[in-house]
């Protein structure tokens, strides 16, 4: 498209947004991508003779990306109906530099930030969703809808965050001394990690099962992976090796409710997890001699 038509793209779709929106409905805007008609602009403000900035853009790029962000929201009509716009953008970063001024910038003014990684993408781990660079700051407004599941959603969230946030600071050190050189709790962490990765964040789109996932299915696996956490944790301090507990069938069984268990089945998954935890006392026993 030629420049001046890629620079208005975003405003023109987010006007006729606005449009649906006042007469009273829920419109979704995709901007695919704001990376692009930041190019545009830059090369627009160059034929106009605007002074440069920070990588060639101009210095009213955050102004510009902020008028169009900021149009987003639920409004009261003049019909007196709710109307809203949800603005989901797309930022390429050139060679996945997140640093560069689109990506920065766009970070300042959303709330909800998914980083895609090319390193799980590589690995066919998919959705390839960064954990550790991607944030939301909607915790505390769907904190009380999760909590009408769970009362401990929040606290369940920001334990098995805290081990994957460990298992992202052991793994620089793996690196360089490999993982037989740390100590067995730490072992345990990224075994975990590994598991939560597996079990939890990777999702087969083509799977009749894990293609969909209830909040209520979400709840108990993350429950029963961070009960093989806590409770294998306590048997490792008492001498059991790694080993042994990820040879449990009902361990690497966590790996497939997903997938093995529909999403009506609750009671499935609360079925396995009583397996798991009457392996792991086995376990306990055998280690303590009794």
């Amino acid at each position: 498209m030629p420049v001046p038509a890629r620079e208005v793209s975003i405003y023109t779709g987010v006007t006729i947004a606005e449009y649906y929106r006042d007469m009273g409905y829920s419109v979704a805007v995709m901007a695919d991508s704001t990376s692009r008609w930041a190019e545009a602009l830059r090369e627009l403000a160059s034929r106009l003779g605007d002074m440069p900035a920070e990588e060639g853009f101009p210095p009213y790029l955050a102004t510009r990306l902020a008028e169009f962000y900021e149009r987003a929201g639920l409004v009261e009509t003049l019909s007196g109906s709710d109307g809203d716009i949800t603005i989901i953008g797309a930022v390429s970063p050139p060679g996945g530099d997140f640093s560069e001024p689109v990506t920065q910038h766009t970070s300042r003014f959303v709330r909800c930030f998914w980083a895609l990684d090319k390193t799980l993408a590589d690995a066919r781990h998919y959705p390839s969703i960064s954990w550790i660079d991607s944030y939301t700051e909607y915790l505390a407004d769907i904190e009380n809808w999760w909590k009408t599941l769970d009362a401990r959603w929040l606290d369940i969230r920001n334990e098995a965050m805290n081990i994957l946030l460990e298992d992202h600071r052991l793994e620089q050190v793996v690196k360089l001394v490999g993982s037989d050189a740390l100590p067995p709790a730490q072992q345990y962490i990224l075994f975990c990690a590994e598991t939560i990765k597996n079990a939890f964040l990777q999702q087969n789109s083509f799977d009749p099962e894990d293609k969909f996932c209830s909040p209520e299915k979400q709840i108990r696996i993350l429950t029963g992976l961070l009960a093989l956490y806590r409770r294998g944790l306590e048997l490792v301090q008492q001498g059991v090796s790694v080993k042994q507990i990820a040879a449990l069938d009902a361990v690497s069984g966590l790996v497939r409710l997903k997938s093995e268990i529909p999403n009506r089945d609750l009671s499935g998954i609360d079925a396995h997890l009583q397996r798991l935890d009457k392996s792991l006392a086995a376990l306990a026993a055998a280690a303590s001699g009794g």
